[in-house]
């Protein structure tokens, strides 16, 4: 399993890109391709103490670097060499199984949509998190890259999200639900009450659980393991999860710090604390995979630190093991609207 990671994107590139991979290689996770600069990398490697590239470990050489104020839709055109584009170039012919990077999102997208291509039959690929609930993790789907949407939109992020569930995270009959305003049938929108529709006719069918709308606050109690959404509801959820994790990491550092006692209160709930800390920690759940693509693309945090790559290499790993991309083609079939065509949208 080789996966290709691009070393010039985020804001902690190269090092923590490179450190990652550093990790993913000890622990076996699998062989890197690291693009980039490559003068930039082996001077990461040597802070490191390494001399020479690590087994397992390659560097394509790439000039450019997107950074995040260039404009998307330019930028495959004006820098086909960069780290973005190089990458997926190497990832269409075959190079490697998987391409990671934490780099500007819009050109990522646009990258992977024009020189991967979607799966033939997808309308848009959906970018796919994975955000803690009390259950252990739910896949939102979408989370920013559709902000306007139509119901066979979200029907066909409902059955991507579905199947990866099953196929990569190893869920059994994965629970869908729609977010929405409230849990009755008759709440929401126009798309939202379309898109209920559709995903009631799928399940009836016996091809999806659907669990129905489903509110803000029932998200993080796990009562779904796929969360369907537009892109900028997704993205709004999103941002607020990640907001109220570091708040209530914060809230409780000062609370177990305040004084004396409280210290020693925290020696006694360290435990649970720490396993907290990590249901918490965005580190922990590797990145987005843009689900629709023809191959396994994944986005990751633009402020991953070394353990959130090392994280996205082993979820990059997993899904280019699995049958995922091409159980979604499979099932296109069941994911357009009646007297709708099959082209790629």
């Amino acid at each position: 399993m080789k996966i290709i990671l691009d070393a010039m994107g985020g804001d902690n590139a190269p090092r923590e890109i490179v450190r990652g991979a550093l990790l993913a290689q000890k622990e076996s996770e699998a062989d890197t391709v690291l693009v980039g600069r490559g003068e930039d990398i082996l001077h990461v490697l040597k802070e490191e103490g390494l001399d020479t590239l690590p087994r397992g470990m390659e560097i394509a050489h790439a000039e450019q670097v997107i950074t995040m104020d260039d404009n998307p839709s330019n930028v495959i055109k004006e820098k086909p060499d960069s780290s973005i584009v190089v990458g997926l170039d190497l990832l269409n012919k075959g190079v490697g199984d998987a391409f990671v990077s934490a780099g500007n999102t819009g050109a990522l997208l646009s990258g992977a949509t024009l020189i991967v291509k979607r799966i033939k039959g997808v309308r848009r690929a959906a970018l796919s998190p994975i955000i803690p609930t009390a259950k252990g993790g739910a896949m939102l789907i979408d989370c920013g890259a559709n902000v306007e949407c139509t119901p066979e939109y979200l029907l066909q992020f409902a059955f991507m999200g579905s199947l990866y569930a099953s196929c990569v995270m190893g869920i059994d009959k994965p629970r869908v639900g729609l977010m929405n305003i409230g849990a009755e049938e008759t709440k929401g929108d126009a798309l939202r009450k379309e898109t209920y529709k559709l995903l009631r006719q799928a399940h009836d069918d016996g091809r999806l659980l659907f669990v129905g709308n489903l509110e803000g606050r029932d998200i993080a109690f796990g009562l779904a393991d796929v969360v369907v959404s537009d892109g900028f509801s997704g993205n709004i959820m999103l941002k607020t999860t990640e907001g109220m994790g570091l708040f209530f990491a914060s809230l409780m550092k000062q609370m177990f710090t305040k004084n004396i006692i409280a210290k020693m209160g925290a020696l006694f709930v360290r435990g649970g604390l720490r396993s907290l800390k990590k249901m918490l920690d965005y580190t922990e759940y590797g990145g987005s995979p843009f689900l629709g693509v023809g191959k396994p693309v994944i986005k990751t945090h633009g402020s991953s630190n070394a353990n959130a790559i090392r994280s996205t290499i082993r979820q990059a790993r997993d899904f280019a093991a699995s049958q995922v991309i091409q159980e979604i083609a499979n099932n296109m079939e069941h994911m357009r609207l009646p007297d709708q065509g099959g082209g790629t949208g």
